[in-house]
This record gives structure tokens, C-alpha cells and sequence, in this order.
């Protein structure tokens, strides 16, 4: 699998190589979450959009599944030129930009209405500006996932019910510390091995979204289903630097344009994905579903609150524009 994987990096920046010196203009978009997820979906609608208004001069090929490695790896691709272009999880980008992991606040919005206001709004817009110098990558817009939940293997009736459970999570600064308040243990691992690790009990739960839950079938192995929406989830588009310097003004403007609409699309998307997808699961009677707000979990939200907010003072600008909303 790992041989598998280096010949696919491999190829890829091989092409992009000969790509160039034949004139070819085939961007190649890697992104982690697997073909039949929204944000691939996404890529490819960006693709045949890009190829339609540059008359055949752009085309785009996906690389989803990790088929180039993980998110830090094909960011060092992005770096170096060998990859184009990604929708990367900002959970990535975290830890070249931390103050982004604000964006993982919980329970900063209550919707996807106001999840795309804020990520177009100044602050976030902000953020994207700083990528080109600490990240090597041009920033060309925020899209999202469905909405954080709570798949568990136990019954949980409240946010005290987590204590001293094994939660995989996305292993990044603030979902960990959201777990750890929570007095869970944090515990990383693949999306692929979280199935069978609900089954032996190496998890006892996981942190994801109503879309992982009923694609990937990780109901068929809980209890309950945390409706909790406690965060949200952004992807970022990213362009490579090194290319961004070699395109023309007019050629920026209609990648960036499209890969915006592209993204900015998933709000709406999810808008209508979650809604069928919590009712898919719903409709296994499998699993129970409780809805849960803030309150669910105590003191925990505003705990949270009080560490960032000395880590990033950028969130209280976050939180006065979602208050600004109407």
C-alpha cells in the first residue's frame, strides 16, 4: 500500500513536470475524504467548469483517498510544486496558521447560513491572506463539512457520560482540548480503522459528521448519536505558490472564481446532505439519536472559550461578526 502510494506521488509530480514542458494545463487536486464525498464532488464540478470557460485550456484531475498521501504530505507537495491544487481540511492548515484553529470554536454558529457568512466575512478572508507566506499555498476560499457530532458505542445522555472514554478525533489543538475539558481521552486514528475499532472497543466513540457516520456505516456499531452540531468543520481551497506565480492575471481570477463558487457551494449542500443523512441513520432504528446544544455540555464550551481566547484573541473579532448576523 505505502509502495502503491509513493508510485501515485510519484506519477503525479512526473506529470506535472511534463505537463508543463508540453504546455498542458491539467491541475491535479488532491483531497483526503474519499470519490463519493461532497468536497470531491465539488473538485470535479470546479474541473468541468474551469475546462467549459477556458475552451479545453484547464482540466482537473481529483486524487481523493489520500491517493497522495496525508494532508501534510501533499501539503509539502503543494510547497514544492509536484501538486496544484487541494481542498485541505483547515484542521491542516492549523499547524502552520494556528490562529485558523478558532474557526473549530464550539458552537461559534448555529447554521450553514451563518457558517458562510463568517468564512466570507473580513476575519476568515484575513486568515487566507497570510497562507501564501507561512504556507507556500494561495488561499482561494472556504467551504465546510456537515456539521461535528458524537457517534458513541455508549449511551450518553449528557457530556458527563464522556468521561474517561476513548474518543478518536481529528488530533489538532482544538478539538483535542475540547475532549480533554470533557475529560475524555483523545485518540487518533484513521477514519478507515474507526469501524472495527467501535467493534473491538479500542474507541468508544467518535468525533465526525452525519456524513461519515451513514457512508462509512459507523452506526452499525454504536449507541447513540450525539445531534450536537458543537462545531464546524471548513475546508480551504489551495492553490500551489510556485504555480500561482506562473499564471497570468486573467487566469488567477478564473481559477480563483471558480474554485469559490465551487466551494461556497458546499454550505448549501450540506444544508440538504445532513438533513438526509441524519435521516438515513435515523431511519436504521439502530442507534438512538439525542439532540444536544450547549447546555449538554456544561461548562465545557466556555472553558474552551477562556483558553483560545488568550491563544487567538481573533476569536472575539469571530464572534462579533456572528453576533452581527441577522
Amino acid at each position: 500500500m505505502q509502495l502503491k502510494k509513493l508510485l501515485t506521488i510519484f506519477a503525479v509530480a512526473l506529470g506535472t513536470t511534463l505537463s508543463a514542458a508540453a504546455g498542458a494545463k491539467e491541475l491535479k487536486v488532491g483531497l483526503i475524504v474519499p470519490a463519493t464525498h461532497e468536497w470531491t464532488k465539488a473538485a470535479a464540478a470546479m474541473g468541468e467548469e474551469l475546462k467549459q470557460k477556458s475552451n479545453g485550456k484547464y482540466s482537473v484531475a481529483t486524487f481523493p483517498a489520500g491517493q497522495l498521501g496525508s494532508e501534510a504530505q501533499m501539503m509539502q507537495q503543494l510547497q514544492t510544486g509536484a501538486l496544484d491544487m487541494a481542498f485541505m481540511t483547515v484542521a491542516e492548515v492549523t499547524n502552520r496558521v494556528p490562529d485558523m484553529s478558532v474557526l473549530f470554536a464550539p458552537y461559534l454558529v448555529k447554521d450553514y447560513r451563518q457558517a458562510e457568512i463568517l468564512l466570507n466575512g473580513p476575519t476568515a478572508q484575513k486568515m487566507l491572506e497570510r497562507l501564501p507566506r507561512e504556507v507556500g499555498a494561495v488561499g482561494l476560499g472556504y467551504g465546510v463539512a456537515s456539521m461535528r457530532l458524537m457517534l458513541n458505542a455508549f449511551p450518553t445522555n449528557s457530556g458527563a457520560d464522556l468521561k474517561g472514554r476513548k474518543m478518536r478525533i481529528t488530533p489538532f489543538p482544538p478539538v483535542r482540548d475540547f475532549y480533554q475539558l470533557l475529560g475524555a481521552a483523545s485518540t487518533p486514528m484513521p477514519l478507515t480503522d474507526v469501524y472495527d475499532s467501535l467493534a473491538n472497543g479500542q474507541v468508544d466513540g467518535v468525533d465526525a459528521d452525519a456524513e461519515l457516520v451513514w457512508r462509512m456505516k459507523f452506526f452499525e456499531r454504536g449507541n447513540t448519536l450525539v445531534h450536537s452540531s458543537h462545531m464546524m468543520f471548513p475546508v480551504v481551497g489551495l492553490i500551489s505558490g510556485r504555480l500561482w506565480q506562473q499564471l497570468t492575471p486573467a487566469d488567477r481570477e478564473l481559477i480563483a472564481t471558480s474554485a469559490r463558487k465551487h466551494l461556497n457551494s458546499l454550505f448549501s449542500t450540506y444544508t440538504s446532505v445532513e438533513a438526509e443523512m441524519l435521516k438515513n441513520i435515523e431511519g436504521t432504528k439502530k442507534i438512538k439519536v439525542v439532540k444536544a446544544g450547549p447546555e449538554f455540555f456544561g461548562d465545557v464550551p466556555q472553558k474552551w472559550e477562556e483558553i483560545w481566547l488568550k491563544r487567538a484573541p481573533v476569536l472575539a473579532d469571530l464572534r462579533k461578526e456572528v453576533a452581527a448576523i441577522k
